[in-house]
């Protein structure tokens, strides 16, 4: 019944995209065209709605509110991925050629597969919080943006944060700590960090595999059981986390012992294990709630007018407000372009480019755009795409979330190194050279 509710909602969505939204032949100079793929179908459903929602919400609310960027109306169009690698390309593929000039994969297989396509098309892409970790480093990866973080920075907080409840990160010597991660591009993205401080600090790191979707880890925790790591890292997406912690309670594993990363810490992972999941951790790359002027601004303005694109009560939820936060960095860059080449133009795919790159949203500016406590400032440049590399710990209570850590920043001089020397392999075997001081200008 599930899937049918959803599967109806993607339907209706899609009308409404196709409908309201379809912007007229006449009217597409003055109209900045904005493609959204997004997963309302699948297992990964439940995750991927409210993101989807919150990115629909902000478009409108910019028209809504503000009449567009500097009177350019905002337009966009949704298609269906699934989740799936194959069909991502699929969407790509057909909504590049309609004016799209930022896409968000939402997916870091579906990354993968466009990092090597964006390029010749000259369209960024946008990978907040996951995608490709080297991607940070602007000198190769020149149409990535993993902004405000990738799968490496959120293993080193952490790691970080695990050394601290230790006393210490010295004090991690000799113990286990197991990594239960979505046999994918997405799991298997934090590994190399692990590694590189499990060799510092003297800890065993232990890789437990889990196959996709993940609705079946039985195997797993039977390692879990057996092996008695001190920790567990969750590394999940969808359904596979709310099973990973019914698992944990079934196999008698404390939930207070496990730290998911920021896509295994929201209201779908833990809401259907209530009680059962109280203690579990989980990096927050946001803030969340129904306090901050921008998420008022949305329920004044889109839901108050009945054009909310989801359920009310979804509003402010962490992964809705995490959706809100990628298209408001994607008009930011709009908008920042706009004041290089031409207020109230509409932006090709490489001015926006140079606006994600030249992004500097300070805590005032933040202030005005509403995300007061909703995120930390972010400035990019052409050698850091990722502008800020902070997150903090939450922990489920049996009903909500509640933040349990003071902000953490990233090790940059462990990562740093690591970043370069991946991205000049990942050069080395496209055979592409550096970007130039007068490229960073262009």
């Amino acid at each position: 019944m599930k899937l049918k509710s959803l599967a109806l909602a993607a339907a209706c969505a899609a009308a409404v995209s196709g409908s309201l939204m379809a912007p007229p032949a006449h009217a597409q100079a003055k109209e900045q065209f904005f493609p959204l793929l997004v997963y309302r179908t699948g297992p990964y459903a439940p995750n991927g709605t409210p993101w989807a929602n919150g990115k629909q919400d902000y478009i409108k609310l910019i028209n809504e509110r503000d009449g567009g960027v500097n009177g350019v109306k905002l337009t966009f169009e949704e298609c269906e991925t699934g989740y799936a690698t194959d069909k991502g390309v699929e969407c790509y593929e057909r909504l590049k050629g309609k004016g799209a000039t930022v896409f968000d994969p939402q997916s870091t297989g579906i990354t993968f597969a466009l990092t090597d396509k964006a390029p010749a098309d000259k369209i960024p892409l946008i990978t907040l919080g996951y995608g490709l970790s080297a991607s940070q480093d602007g000198g190769v990866f020149k149409w990535n943006f993993p902004l405000m973080g990738s799968y490496w920075t959120g293993a080193d907080i952490l790691i970080q944060h695990i050394g601290k409840k230790e006393g210490g990160l010295d004090k991690l010597k000799g113990k286990k700590i197991a990594l239960v991660y979505h046999d994918s591009p997405f799991g298997k993205e934090p590994i190399p960090l692990l590694e590189e401080r499990s060799k510092m600090h003297g800890f065993e790191l232990l890789k437990i595999p889990v196959t996709a979707p993940g609705v079946e880890q039985k195997s797993a925790w039977l390692q879990v059981r057996q092996q008695r790591p001190d920790y567990v890292l969750l590394w999940g997406w969808g359904v596979m986390n709310s099973t990973a912690l019914k698992e944990a309670q079934a196999t008698g594993y404390p939930r207070e012992k496990m730290y998911g990363v920021w896509w295994a810490g929201a209201e779908p992972d833990v809401k259907d294990v209530g009680e059962g999941a109280k203690g579990y951790n989980a990096l927050a790359l946001n803030g969340y709630g129904q306090q901050p002027k921008v998420i008022q601004d949305i329920l004044k303005h889109v839901h108050g007018k009945g054009m909310g694109t989801g359920p009310k009560e979804e509003v402010g939820s962490v992964l809705y407000t995490r959706g809100v936060i990628i298209q408001m960095l994607a008009v930011e860059a709009v908008r920042r372009a706009q004041e290089r080449f031409g207020k109230g133009k509409v932006m090709t795919g490489e001015q926006v480019r140079w606006g994600l790159e030249n992004l500097a949203l300070d805590q005032k500016k933040l202030d005005a755009l509403g995300f007061n406590g909703v995120l930390r400032p972010i400035s990019t440049s052409c050698q850091d795409h990722m502008g800020s590399t902070w997150a903090r710990v939450h922990t489920w209570d049996g009903s909500k979330w509640n933040f349990s850590s003071d902000w953490y920043q990233a090790d940059e001089q462990i990562i740093r190194p690591m970043v370069r020397a991946a991205a000049d392999k990942y050069a080395n075997e496209k055979k592409l050279t550096r970007r130039t001081p007068q490229d960073c200008q262009s």
